[in-house]
């Protein structure tokens, strides 16, 4: 069987991709690469879904889209806008350059739906007084759709009471919408379709049924004529009263030795009064309705329960009256002939249909029912039907130049995330920018719960700050999150303020409420050992200094205390002269120790830098540097491999977001997405500061006394004294040849001097 054109496969289209972000992306060039969209893996798009609200999208154009009105947009619901679009267009590559206005001459009008949006695009420019135009933009198809959905007739078949010239048509219209609801006209207003019309009007039926029933019973249904209703809703208030009077008098009946026990004994009575009591009490109300005498009928007037008179005496007026007679007692006889008269009506009750328009009464039911109110209705609905056809075609004009325009923005930051990585126009979920800490935060994004956000946001690995943006001028009130990729955390901290700028360049003041830590940069990475180090260095000196405060308050309570407990008033009491307390030896040794170890830590640095210079300034510059890399290597490298991981995909996932692919926030694209305050290209910079804080250089001074103490000790050949044996052995200092310098030694004999000569 051969396969018709329109069913005939279609050859594989031929991608290309491009790499963003540590992952292929596809691109999305021509027309082609748009309308072939559903033949590409959905595992190669970088997201399957997004929100509609959130975004910086054409919320119009978003509706559009989401055909199902869920507020999300899905991978299928931007292939078929596409398809639908490019179907509409005699050139599919239109699309691609998002431009805001469809010329008529590209309109596709060899297909009915392409003529009728050509026709409709033609009405509405010479509707707008541009005849003579050839392109149509989205403000002229806005303006006429809404302009369109203004008048009476809008082709929804929905009539709003406007669109009846006859005031009592208008009336039952509102009516109507009252009893059985309203649905939105194009127009933006409240009005009725066709269904809610039969709806109403079945209502109407089934009450006028209902009520005509008990006209055509009315001597069984209505024993008390129109005011039976009455009747019967003051019977049913005291009836639980009255059942429970006569069944306690038939029990006490039984047995007289109950009695006392039906109406209650004298302990119930005292605890009752006790209290203050109202004749609307809970416990007043519990009690029977009138005292149980076994074989006496009720008193409908006299010796009732408090708590119950009043309603005893409207069932008195409105039920017993009517159907027994003017009485002021009631047997249980009678009380069953008043139930038995009444069940007719409770039974009628109970089949009540058309209650949504029982309000209207009966007389107003009929009036409506029997008037031309139903035909009039119905020939509105039909005239407004009758603009379906045009309706229809401005509506798909519009939709037709929104997707011009907008289709490929969304297609750009759904399918692929070029706004994102190529640096031009933003992304669609990009808030604006954040101005914060001489830095300006790109990427920042709107967020609805921030604690819910942050739940899943934290996995993204990316230092996030939690901002809330207020407008004061119109309290206007928004948060979003922001990505910190450049610099460092020491100035970040919750309450910090800056300035946010939204996309249409509104400021905000700007407020952190929330800080998710994790690695910013490889700066901040390498001096993070050195900033460590002086904070601890920091915290030492004060825990020492806190600690030498608190001995030296505890000394002086203590000599205090002493004085005091030897009788010496405190008042007048002179303070002992302290003899100068004697030089401990010990101390003197430490003392001695610590600077010899001193001593020997800079003598073996000199001496280390005198080798390293004798073999050239590259070899002290590698030493030092090499130093550096044992310092900050590790932390650099843990920090590394951290900020490679940062993913973009879970801070929008949390946001409603189903990203498809691994958005790596690396170390160069971070860099892009924070900037960190330059001062401009060719500015001078005046290093005077007026305020800078006086110091003495004291650390000047001490390095002077240490090296002039070094060059002493170099000079008199005592240095080589002072390194510590391992340091020798290793940087191979000589010893001193004593013997050498001190000469020949002096041999000495045990012979005994020969005897002087004698004179």
């Amino acid at each position: 069987m051969q396969t018709s054109p329109a069913s005939a496969p279609r050859p594989p289209h031929l991608w290309q991709f491009f790499r963003a972000g540590g992952f292929d992306q596809v691109k999305l060039q021509t027309g082609a690469d748009l309308m072939n969209l559903d033949q590409l893996d959905q595992k190669l798009w970088v997201a399957l879904a997004c929100p509609t609200a959130g975004i910086e999208f054409d919320t119009k154009t978003a509706a559009l889209i989401d055909t199902d009105g869920d507020g999300r947009i899905r991978a299928q619901e931007l292939i078929t806008a596409l398809r639908w679009a490019g179907s509409m267009l005699k050139d599919s590559d239109d699309l691609v350059k998002g431009r805001d206005g469809v010329s008529l001459s590209a309109i596709n009008d060899s297909i009915p739906e392409g003529r009728q949006i050509l026709g409709s695009a033609r009405v509405i420019l010479r509707q707008l007084g541009k005849a003579e135009a050839g392109v149509i933009t989205v403000a002229d198809a806005a303006a006429a759709t809404q302009s369109f959905a203004n008048t009476v007739f809008n082709g929804d078949g929905i009539i709003i009471p406007e669109s009846a010239d006859d005031t009592a048509v208008q009336q039952v219209v509102r009516e109507a919408m009252v009893a059985v609801g309203s649905v939105m006209d194009r127009s933006g207003k409240p009005g009725i379709d066709a269904v809610k019309l039969e709806e109403f009007f079945g209502e109407l039926t089934r009450f006028d049924a209902w009520v005509s029933t008990s006209e055509s019973e009315a001597t069984k249904i209505l024993p008390a004529g129109p005011a039976t209703a009455a009747a019967a809703a003051a019977m049913q208030a005291v009836k639980a009263k009255i059942d429970d009077y006569f069944g306690r008098g038939r029990l006490a009946a039984f047995d007289g030795r109950l009695s006392s026990l039906i109406n209650r004994t004298e302990d119930d009575y005292k605890a009752l009064l006790t209290k203050d009591l109202t004749l609307s009490a809970q416990e007043v109300s519990g009690f029977p309705l009138s005292r149980i005498v076994p074989g006496q009928p009720l008193s409908l007037v006299a010796g009732l329960n408090p708590a119950h008179a009043a309603a005893m005496a409207a069932f008195r007026s409105a039920s017993v009256g009517p159907l027994l007679g003017d009485r002021e007692s009631l047997t249980e006889e009678e009380w069953q002939t008043l139930q038995n008269r009444l069940t007719p009506h409770t039974a009628w009750l109970g089949t009540k249909a058309g209650i949504r328009v029982e309000t209207l009464g009966i007389v107003r039911v009929r009036e409506i029912l029997r008037g031309p109110a139903k035909t009039t209705i119905t020939a509105l609905i039909a005239r407004d039907r009758e603009l379906e056809a045009e309706a229809s075609g401005v509506a798909s004009v519009e939709k037709l130049v929104r997707f011009h325009r907008d289709l490929i923005v969304l297609a750009s930051n759904f399918v692929n995330f070029r706004d994102l990585y190529d640096g031009g126009s933003p992304a669609i979920f990009q808030a604006g920018v954040l101005y914060l800490d001489q830095r300006s935060c790109n990427l920042c994004i709107t967020v609805a719960d921030p604690a819910k956000h942050a739940v899943m946001a934290s996995l993204a690995g990316a230092y996030l700050a939690y901002v809330e943006c207020v407008r004061k001028a119109n309290s206007q009130k928004m948060t979003v999150v922001a990505i910190f990729s450049q610099g460092d955390d020491e100035n970040l901290m919750v309450g910090r303020n800056g300035v946010f700028y939204d996309r249409k360049g509104l400021d905000y003041d700007a407020t952190i409420t929330k800080i998710v830590v994790n690695p910013i940069s490889l700066r901040q990475a390498f001096w993070q050992p050195y900033k460590r180090f002086v904070r601890w260095v920091e915290e030492q000196i004060a825990k020492r200094a806190a600690e030498a405060d608190a001995a030296a308050n505890q000394k002086l309570t203590a000599a205090a205390t002493a004085v005091v407990s030897k009788g010496a008033s405190p008042a007048v009491a002179t303070p002992a002269v302290s003899a100068p307390p004697k030089v401990d030896v010990g101390t003197v040794a430490a003392l001695g120790v610590a600077f010899g170890a001193i001593g020997g830590f800079f003598a073996a640095v000199a001496t280390l830098g005198k080798d390293l210079w004798a073999q050239g300034a590259f070899a002290m510059v590698g030493a030092v540097l090499g130093i550096m890399v044992l310092i900050s290597g590790p932390s650099l490298v843990m920090t590394y491999i951290k900020l490679r991981k940062r993913n973009l995909g879970p801070i929008l996932d949390a946001n409603g977001w189903a990203v498809n692919a691994k958005a790596r926030i690396n170390v160069p694209f971070g860099t892009r997405l924070t900037a960190i305050a330059e001062l401009p290209p060719g500015s001078t910079r005046d290093l005077v500061d007026p305020f800078e804080e006086t110091r003495r250089p004291w650390k000047l001074y001490l390095a002077l006394v240490v090296v002039a103490f070094l060059g002493w000790q170099w000079s008199t050949d005592k240095l080589e004294e002072d390194i510590p044996e391992v340091l020798k052995h290793r940087y191979h200092f000589p010893k001193k040849d004593v013997g050498a310098k001190a000469g020949p030694a002096k041999i000495e004999t045990n012979s005994v001097p020969k005897a002087a000569p004698a004179p």
